[in-house]
């Protein structure tokens, strides 16, 4: 490895460190800078300024848990579209039908969720 292969990452590790940095500082100063007054209503769980009630650990609808696959769904898409469109120009016909396979697998999941009832918000 040369000198000039490890200079073009010297701003990268400069971030690093000063991301660091900033980081340990902040919370330093807030912990000695801050009240430490321990009170019951600080050791409660916060729940949107509802007092908690029952216990915590009661299970959930699946619809959350379907909410949940929608976001992954959607999110996992747009992560995978963007490096797609910056190279498409080079992949030709091969990259589109790949993408539109892709796209054809999305399509598939988000009508299962619509099937199972997962954007039916008044139920």
């Amino acid at each position: 490895m040369n000198g000039n292969y490890l200079d073009s990452y010297a701003p990268l590790l400069l971030m690093f460190i000063l991301a660091a940095g900033l980081a340990g500082v902040l919370i330093t100063v807030s912990t000695i800078v801050g009240r430490h007054k321990r009170t019951r209503e600080k050791d409660q769980p916060y729940e949107c300024g509802i007092a908690p009630t029952g216990d915590a650990r009661h299970p959930f609808s699946v619809h959350f848990y379907m909410v949940g696959l929608i976001f992954i769904l959607f999110d996992i898409e747009a992560i995978f579209l963007y490096p797609w469109a910056l190279v498409y120009k080079d992949l030709k016909v091969f990259g589109f039908a790949e993408m539109l396979l892709y796209i054809i697998i999305l399509l598939v999941g988000y009508i299962y969720l619509w099937k199972k009832g997962a954007l039916d918000w008044d139920r």
